[in-house]
């Protein structure tokens, strides 16, 4: 079978994204918050049952008005893993806080909750758990250490949309959650994100700092008879139209999650053989976890054979990769943050993880030839 190259990622396309974006332009509505803003974040809230949804140009941008709404300032200390994208950090150390990196679980690659506890300090703020895969953290472990200790939890879910951890919507479980709509997720709008917020008590500030500084959607509603600049903000509005492309999605989520998981489960099945032979670790989704199909990862020997694995599959027309370099081991690491304990699985896990392609358009016969030639390569 001759198949022509396969990429790692496509972007995610049900259909009607183009008729949506026609229909924000001629809206005459193409900033942020207009109608399909208003759609995607009612549609997030009634999914989540989350106190407010707000969309963000990134999930980057989301993490760091989660900073700004718990008051992050220099000095204080965020706990997270070092196995993660560098903008669950970034959002902390722009306000000045020193990030703590624990170890993670080598059957999740999530942070190990058993962990986080010995390193909080009196300067400890609060806590990121970063559900990998789509796969949960071990969040009830994490929400009773956070609540002894009178610190936030901030859910970076940007790869967890509809994905869930005994029944709770991942994202909405921590005081504040993350999403990303980037074109490598299960749901995309090019670039976007956002902020999930359990208490509603920080929805006004959210507003407030989220347009600027001002509260101009108090004045949009009505509440308000002018709008004026009140508290330092930014802009964190996405486009109408990037909110269209969103919004054809999440009227498909369940068909894309419904495809991804049956590609992750023939993945699943058809590598098992090697598993079972000691060639390759596969996935583990704890009980009580529900994924999403974001990923599909293996993990081999060791770094000499992923970067051999990696070359083999490109000369046969399969682009793989590898993920997360730790960010306790890169330079702003060493800078602005320091790892607790002892580094066991964090350097050794990432050097041995490979990332297999995994896309809504992927076929089953393409997962097919993908996995022969894995076999192949481990003459099975």
């Amino acid at each position: 079978m001759v198949i022509s190259m396969i990429n790692f990622n496509v972007p995610p396309f049900t259909g009607r994204e183009m008729e949506y974006i026609k229909q924000a332009v001629e809206n005459q509505k193409i900033c942020g918050d207009g109608p399909f803003t208003q759609k995607c974040s009612a549609w997030i809230e009634e999914h989540t049952g989350t106190a407010k949804c707000l969309l963000t140009p990134s999930c980057t941008q989301a993490t760091e008005l989660a900073a700004l709404l718990m008051d992050i300032r220099e000095g204080d200390e965020v706990i997270m893993p070092s196995y993660t994208f560098v903008s669950t950090a970034d959002a902390f150390v722009l306000r000045g806080a020193k990030v703590v990196f624990v170890d993670i679980r080598p059957d999740t690659m999530n942070i190990d909750e058993t962990l986080i506890e010995a390193a909080v300090t009196e300067r400890t703020r609060a806590v990121v758990p970063v559900h990998y895969a789509g796969v949960a953290c071990e969040m009830d472990t994490i929400m009773d250490i956070a609540k002894r200790h009178n610190l936030f939890v901030v859910e970076d879910a940007a790869q967890g949309i509809n994905a869930t951890y005994k029944g709770k919507h991942l994202g909405a479980i921590g005081d504040f959650g993350c999403y990303s709509f980037h074109e490598t997720k299960n749901l995309s709008m090019g670039e976007g994100g956002a902020l999930l917020i359990q208490d509603a008590k920080y929805i006004e500030d959210a507003e407030i700092i989220r347009e600027k500084g001002t509260n101009r959607s108090q004045f949009f509603r009505g509440q308000i008879d002018k709008y004026r600049w009140v508290n330092y903000g930014s802009s964190y509005l996405p486009s109408d139209m990037n909110a269209a492309y969103l919004w054809a999605q999440l009227e498909c989520i369940d068909a894309i999650t419904a495809k991804r998981l049956a590609l992750w489960r023939q993945y699943d099945e058809l590598l098992q053989p090697l598993q079972e032979s000691g060639l390759l670790a596969l996935p583990h989704v704890p009980e009580g976890c529900v994924h999403n199909g974001h990923m599909y990862y293996v993990r081999v020997k060791d770094l000499e054979e992923r970067t051999r694995l990696i070359e083999f599959l490109k000369g046969n027309g399969i682009w793989a990769v590898f993920h997360y370099v730790p960010l306790h081991s890169a330079p702003a690491g060493l800078k602005f943050g320091r790892f607790f304990g002892e580094d066991v699985y964090t350097t050794r896990e990432s050097e041995r993880l490979l990332r297999l392609p995994m896309f809504y358009s992927l076929t089953p016969a393409e997962v097919d030839y993908i996995v022969g030639k894995v076999k192949e390569f481990y003459h099975v």
